[in-house]
């Protein structure tokens, strides 16, 4: 499915919260979930920095709010519209909410073409280690 007129709108909208995101000081973010027929379920802007919070994302917001209030049927109906496209740890989380369609107006890629340099440096990885002893504990939770 692509982006048509009718996406246009909610889209403007989560534009419209990513500016109310920067006048209040947060990062320039903002998203919507909106039903099948276009009613605003809910919507969001970045307080990363007023709440001193780093997972304050409007879309994992809007992924914690699916999952608390939408029976997986009716999420998977539900459209996001963000101003970005969703960063790895939103877009994670909105894949567990089981939202069917994120639209989006600004790319990853395009993002980073306009955001200054200076990204924090990978956090570094080691493992796997107690692989036994771990999969005793999460595999029966999966069988």
């Amino acid at each position: 499915m692509s982006v048509t007129p009718a996406d246009h709108p909610p889209l403007r909208r989560a534009v419209a919260l990513a500016a109310e995101a920067r006048t209040h000081g947060d990062p320039p973010f903002g998203s919507l979930l909106a039903a099948p027929d276009g009613t605003v379920l809910a919507e969001e802007r970045n307080t990363t920095l007023t709440d001193r919070d780093i997972t304050a994302h409007p879309e994992l917001k809007l992924a914690r709010w699916a999952a608390r209030h939408l029976d997986p049927a009716t999420a998977a109906r539900t459209t996001l519209y963000t101003s970005c496209e969703p960063c790895p740890m939103c877009a994670a989380a909105l894949l567990r909410s089981g939202v069917g369609r994120i639209v989006f107006a600004l790319s990853g890629e395009q993002l980073l073409d306009i955001r200054p340099a200076g990204g924090r440096p990978p956090v570094p990885q080691d493992g796997p280690a107690l692989t036994a002893e771990v999969r005793a504990v999460v595999e029966p939770y999966y069988r």
